[in-house]
């Protein structure tokens, strides 16, 4: 792996959702320069791309497909992704990366790294804050992205087995309405690769929290017509208690943490969905 230096590095950037707009691209490579860690270079890219700065204290960051915390160093080739809060992430999404900042409302658009990296905390990834668990306990675990129409049934039966009690599904599907206002379509975009990342650590936790099995998680991408289900998740349990909690919880740490944003297409106009909003849907 090629080592930082005074004559910089070139990396990959990639941009998602409402931060892709404000750019006008998805993709880009970029030139660092000098020594570079993760907050130095959203500060080379803010530069580049000021209109970034109106996110205010809401971006995210990841280098190679992992939440970065502020001295991560970053390297020649690298992977960095600049993203809003996730899909139901609310601006409290930041937490999954400033822990130890106590405040988590927006600022204002200050627009620098010291917003994304503050020096109250230390960002981190969750993945860092998990036991060791045995993968073959966990083999009937699934976590999928797909692009085509979700079977709920088939989804739910793939976690039921003989030493279970109780399967607990949510199926979640596009609702017409939102605050009065009618929506004629959704659309969903993932960062593929971290967002695998981001449900298998999810998988992982949930066996630490719960007394539970199995579970399985779908999630659609691309576009979704009014009813059609944009998300499953199935719990299997001994008894139904930790079924329900598990469920509750998964949904709740998904949109918190995993990179899917949804945008909401209306008659008169669309927006990418943040925050509460979202987190409650």
């Amino acid at each position: 792996m090629a080592k930082n230096n005074d004559n910089g590095i070139t990396v990959k950037v990639l941009f998602f959702g409402a931060a892709r707009d404000a750019v006008g691209c998805g993709e880009v490579d970029f030139s660092l320069k000098g020594n570079s860690t993760a907050a130095n270079a959203f500060e080379q890219l803010l530069e580049k791309f000021p209109d970034l700065r109106r996110f205010g204290r809401s971006l995210l960051f990841a280098v190679n497909q992992e939440y970065a915390t502020a001295d991560r160093e970053v390297q020649d080739g690298d992977e960095l992704a600049v993203f809003p809060p996730v899909s139901g992430g609310a601006s409290k999404a930041t937490e999954t990366q400033r822990h130890g900042d106590a405040d988590t409302g927006t600022a204002g658009v200050a627009g620098s790294a010291a917003d994304v990296f503050p020096s109250a905390g230390v960002l981190v990834s969750p993945a860092s804050t998990l036991k060791t668990t045995n993968p073959n306990e966990n083999a009937r675990d699934f976590f999928e992205l797909t692009t085509e129409p979700i079977d709920v049934g088939v989804v739910a039966r793939r976690v039921v087995l003989p030493e279970c009690g109780a399967t607990v599904t949510l199926d979640g599907y596009a609702r017409e309405w939102t605050r009065g206002r009618q929506t004629h379509h959704l659309f969903y975009e993932a960062y593929a690769p971290m967002a695998q990342r981001e449900l298998e650590r999810l998988g992982r936790e949930v066996h630490e929290r719960f007394e539970m099995a199995h579970i399985g998680i779908v999630h659609r991408t691309g576009r979704l017509e009014i009813g059609e289900t944009s998300v499953v998740i199935a719990v299997s349990a001994p008894h139904r208690r930790a079924a329900f909690e598990a469920c509750e919880w998964a949904i709740r740490e998904l949109k918190r943490t995993v990179p899917i944003w949804k945008k909401e297409v209306f008659a008169d106009g669309e927006v990418w969905v943040e925050g509460e909003e979202s987190a409650n849907s």
